[in-house]
Order: structure tokens, then C-alpha cells, then sequence
């Protein structure tokens, strides 16, 4: 179930830390982003997007699989765990663009990076589950060991992300090292600390990165701000060249033929599931209905998704459950319409509402 291993054979092999490495950098690069003091007020919404929220996406996700978009009910329970997840490389460019005013902003950056830890947690323990857990007994087995996996996955996770920020922060605060080669040792420091963390417990790697750049970035004895420019100008190049590799596995042919389902399936996660799940998370908040509108509307996927999709696509076919060949071209479909959707229709919604700032400028 680890992100960078699960694909067998040659070209599942090459391809992984392709997917796995890359996603890793942009996550740690989003946690340099984070600071305890964006979370002020916002923290119980935040909170609640990333649980109540998590819990209502995958549940909806996956009943629009099963009977809008007709998978069967193993392979939808794995898609809708992957699309809990949203697209920090994504709402990063759009909130820069829109500029929304008010708590919103912060909301949606912190969600956009935190759920994609918990998101790519839930989607490994659900796919173990569809693995492992044919028949009665493995059913049992699987459910006593999920929760093992989730502690052990935290554990390890929490424990080398906070090794690894504490030994990177301490050679920078001693310039240990040439102020030329603090980036580059950053870098390697984050794919080591990915590496060694995932192959200790299943997708750990994801949630050692992130507290890694989180716990550097609010260390007050520390300046990151020379790292975060070398990893959002090293971000635009592998995210762009990881989006080829996977898009080059996808058949256009395999998303046509999920016709009109596809279709619908995109429309039920922008119009339902989104919504009921920014509904479900800001019930009893102080959040303005504003800033709920806006939220509401957007949640584009990204590279999570895209990668996530595809590893688990070809170890569900190993294994041959029914129905995992669509699940990539679903993906791909999401995340494109997604990224169209919300990409086209935010800044006007943000306009509309009076939450955005009326001098924005630029067209892409």
C-alpha cells in the first residue's frame, strides 16, 4: 500500500518514485507555507473539514461511484477515499489569483494541504481493507489491524518528520553548510526522510514531509524563506512533468467510454458532495455564509488525487478487482473537470460575493 512501491512489473517499477517523490517535495513544500498564526479563529473549521469533512466526502464519493458512475462497490469505496483529497498545487495558483478576503483564504490552504496527508492515509487503509480483506475471516483480520496500521502509519510519520526538521533546522541554524548548498540539502533531506519514514509503515512518508516543513516553518530561530522560493520554483517543474507521466498512462479511449456516467459522476462531487461537506463541517461555527458559499465551491484535485489513482489502479488489477480499470479514467475526468469548473467559476462566485479583491489582475 505505500505510494512509492506498490506498482509491480517494469513499468510500474520506473514509474514509482516518479509519482511518489514528487508529491513528497510538494507537500513539504506546502508545510513551509503554514504557520500556526494563519490558523487564529479558523482552527475548529479546519479541524472539522478535516474529519467530519473527510468522513462525508468519501461516504458521498463513494455512493456516486457505485450507482452514478457504476463501479462496483469494492473499487468505489477506494476512489471515494482518493477524492477526499483536494489539490494544494491547485488552490495555491487560484486563491493567489482571486485573492479572497476574510477566513476563507486560510481555510481553503490549510485544507488544501492537511487533507491530502489524511486523505492518502485513508485511501492505503482502505485499499488494505479491499486487498487483504476478502471472506469473513479476512474481513475480521482487516479490522483488527486497520487501526494498528493508522496508529503505526502516525507514529512513524510524526516521529521522522520531527527528526528530520530537527536535524535540518540545526545544520541551518549552525551554518553547517554553504548558504548555495542549503536548498539542495533541504531537498535531499525531505526525499530521505520520505523514503525512510514509508518504508517503515504504509504512507507515512506523507505526513513526515508535511510536519517537516511545518515544524521549520514555525521555528522562530530559523529563516526558511530562501527554501520556499527554491522549492515553489522546483514545484512548477516537477508537477508539470509529473502530470505528462501520469496523463501518458490514461487512455483517452477509457475515459469515453465512461460516457455520461463520468459526466454525472463530476457533477455529483461539484454539486453534492462538496457542498454537504463544507456544509456538514461549519454547522455551528461562526463562519459567515459567505465564506461557506465560497468554500463550497471550490475543491479542485490534483496531483494527490492523480497519483494515488493510478498506483492503486494497477495494484487493484493485480488482484483483479472488478471494475479498477475505470478507476484511473474517473480520476483524470475529476480532476479535470474539477480544475476547469472551479478554475473558471471561483473568481466570479468570490466577486459575486463581495469576499474578493476587485483589483485582481491576469486572465490564467
Amino acid at each position: 500500500g505505500r505510494c512509492g512501491s506498490q506498482p509491480r512489473g517494469p513499468a510500474g517499477t520506473a514509474r514509482a518514485p516518479w509519482i511518489s517523490l514528487p508529491v513528497a517535495a510538494t507537500l513539504f513544500e506546502g508545510g513551509l507555507t503554514r504557520k500556526l498564526r494563519g490558523l487564529g479563529e479558523n482552527a475548529a473549521v479546519i479541524t472539522r473539514l478535516l474529519t467530519v469533512g473527510v468522513l462525508v466526502t468519501w461516504g458521498l464519493a463513494t455512493a456516486a461511484g457505485h450507482f452514478i458512475a457504476g463501479l462496483p462497490a469494492e473499487t468505489a469505496l477506494v476512489l471515494g477515499a482518493i477524492l477526499t483529497v483536494t489539490g494544494p498545487t491547485v488552490i495555491g495558483p487560484l486563491l493567489r489569483q482571486i485573492r479572497p478576503r476574510g477566513p476563507s483564504e486560510a481555510i481553503a490552504k490549510w485544507e488544501g494541504i492537511v487533507v491530502d496527508v489524511v486523505g492518502a492515509t485513508l485511501a492505503v487503509l482502505v485499499l488494505h481493507a479491499v486487498v487483504e480483506g476478502a471472506g469473513a475471516e479476512g474481513a475480521r483480520h482487516t479490522l483488527s489491524t486497520a487501526a494498528l496500521d493508522l496508529g503505526k502509519t502516525a507514529l512513524v510519520g510524526t516521529v521522522i518528520g520531527l527528526a528530520g526538521a530537527g536535524l535540518l533546522g540545526f545544520a541551518l541554524r549552525r551554518h553547517l553548510v554553504p548558504d548555495g548548498l542549503e536548498s539542495p540539502l533541504s531537498l535531499g533531506g525531505v526525499l530521505l526522510a520520505f523514503a525512510g519514514a514509508d518504508s517503515l509503515a504504509h504512507e507515512s512518508g506523507l505526513l513526515a514531509v508535511t510536519l517537516m516543513g511545518f515544524r521549520l516553518a514555525n521555528r522562530r530561530d530559523l529563516s526558511v524563506h530562501h527554501i520556499v522560493e527554491f522549492k515553489e520554483n522546483l514545484r512548477v517543474l516537477l508537477i508539470s512533468t509529473l502530470f505528462i507521466v501520469l496523463a501518458a498512462t490514461v487512455q483517452v479511449d477509457a475515459m469515453l467510454a465512461t460516457g455520461w456516467r463520468g459526466v454525472a459522476f463530476v457533477a455529483a462531487l461539484i454539486l453534492v458532495v462538496r457542498p454537504a461537506c463544507v456544509l456538514a463541517s461549519t454547522i455551528g461555527t461562526r463562519l459567515c455564509h459567505r465564506d461557506r458559499a465560497f468554500l463550497s465551491m471550490l475543491a479542485p484535485r490534483g496531483i494527490v488525487a492523480a497519483a494515488v489513482s493510478s498506483l492503486f489502479a494497477i495494484r487493484l488489477q493485480e488482484v483483479n478487482v472488478p471494475g479498477s480499470e475505470l478507476m484511473a479514467p474517473l480520476a483524470f475526468m475529476v480532476i479535470i473537470g474539477t480544475v476547469a469548473i472551479y478554475g473558471l467559476s471561483a473568481g466570479p462566485i468570490a466577486r459575486r460575493l463581495g469576499i474578493s479583491d476587485p483589483d485582481a489582475q491576469g486572465t490564467l
